[in-house]
């Protein structure tokens, strides 16, 4: 199995932010968005607020300029007859709800019962950061990264279970910091059999 690490793909972002030129319209939305909360976009530390504000959303969401399923396109079929329960756990992921724009930060655990070949453990990683850095729900993020990876690798089951704060909830209207979301997807033998899904869970540490 390739352990790769930390080689550019789609979706990395190669060049420095401060070279990526910002349309004048998306700058004045965001002095717009200032002014219309309460405050003064021409005083001194709100300047160049509106240029390092579109440069991070243009980081936040470079999701939009990657396929995930790009990750999962170079397979390894020498495992040694490997064919037990491949795990990534509580991966480190950032989002941004379609609804308020509020961040949504958590963690993934992935795993998939290899058929008849595996793929480099960080694509799994890849394949949860192109589609969280994009606006999303969280229900439709743990769907997709089941999805393609039941598409694309071919497995005998597929599980994703997703744990996150939502500052839409925790940061604005019912304020209750501290509340966590769990949403899960299973697929193949981890839906249909119990013993292989309480196995899974039970790894993933549920």
């Amino acid at each position: 199995m390739s352990h790769d690490h930390d080689e550019p793909e789609d979706g990395d972002i190669v060049a420095p932010l401060s070279k990526i030129p910002v349309p004048d319209e998306v700058a004045d939305a965001v002095r717009t968005i200032l002014r219309w909360a309460g405050d003064d976009p021409t005083r001194e530390g709100l300047i160049d607020t509106p240029v390092r504000v579109a440069r991070a959303w243009r980081e936040y969401c470079q999701g939009y300029g990657e396929d995930p399923a790009h990750h999962l396109s170079r397979i390894f079929e020498e495992v040694g007859g490997y064919d037990e329960i491949v795990l990534l756990k509580d991966i480190p992921f950032q989002s941004h709800c379609e609804h308020h724009m509020a961040p949504i930060i958590g963690k993934a655990s992935i795993a998939y019962l290899p058929q008849d070949h595996v793929v480099g453990i960080s694509k799994l990683a890849r394949v949860l950061h192109a589609f969280a850095r994009r606006l999303q729900v969280q229900e439709r993020l743990t769907a997709e990264v089941a999805d393609c990876i039941w598409n694309h690798l071919n497995p005998r089951g597929v599980a994703v279970v997703i744990e996150a704060s939502h500052a839409c909830m925790t940061a604005r209207g019912v304020r209750t910091p501290g509340v966590g979301m769990v949403t899960s997807r299973m697929m193949g033998v981890f839906r249909e059999d119990e013993r292989s899904r309480s196995e899974v869970l039970k790894l993933m540490g549920y």
